[in-house]
């Protein structure tokens, strides 16, 4: 078993419970670890034998573009995403992170964590 990972995947997006977070938006960092069987793949040195990180790049910002009120909805979407376009994945853990969330205080962000596996 082996782990890819990641990480701050930084994106703009319009997700919150506020009226003027869906409209004004704000940074979120995403981070994104996965398990799979890598030892083929550390063999073959092919791609097609692996976990293609530009494939989960690019599956979280098109999920981190649909408007969401809760990062657990997001994160979960990106958890499906994840296990329904890559088959070598056996588990899953995704971390979105509003940065400078609107909640009255200095808060550099607040992160929820997800975890899924087949």
């Amino acid at each position: 078993m082996g782990l890819v990972k990641v990480s701050n995947i930084r994106v703009y997006a319009h997700h919150g419970c506020l009226g003027e977070e869906t409209i004004i938006g704000s940074d979120y960092r995403v981070d994104v670890a996965v398990s799979a069987n890598l030892k083929s793949a550390s063999v073959s040195d092919q791609l097609s034998e692996t976990v293609d990180y530009v494939h989960i790049n690019r599956l979280v910002k098109e999920e981190m573009a649909i408007p969401s009120k809760l990062l657990e909805h997001v994160a979960q979407r990106i958890i499906n995403r994840i296990l329904d376009e890559i088959e070598i994945v056996k588990r899953v853990k995704v971390g979105v992170t509003k940065m400078n969330p609107p909640i009255g205080g200095d808060v550099e962000g607040v992160t929820i964590v997800l975890k899924s596996k087949r």
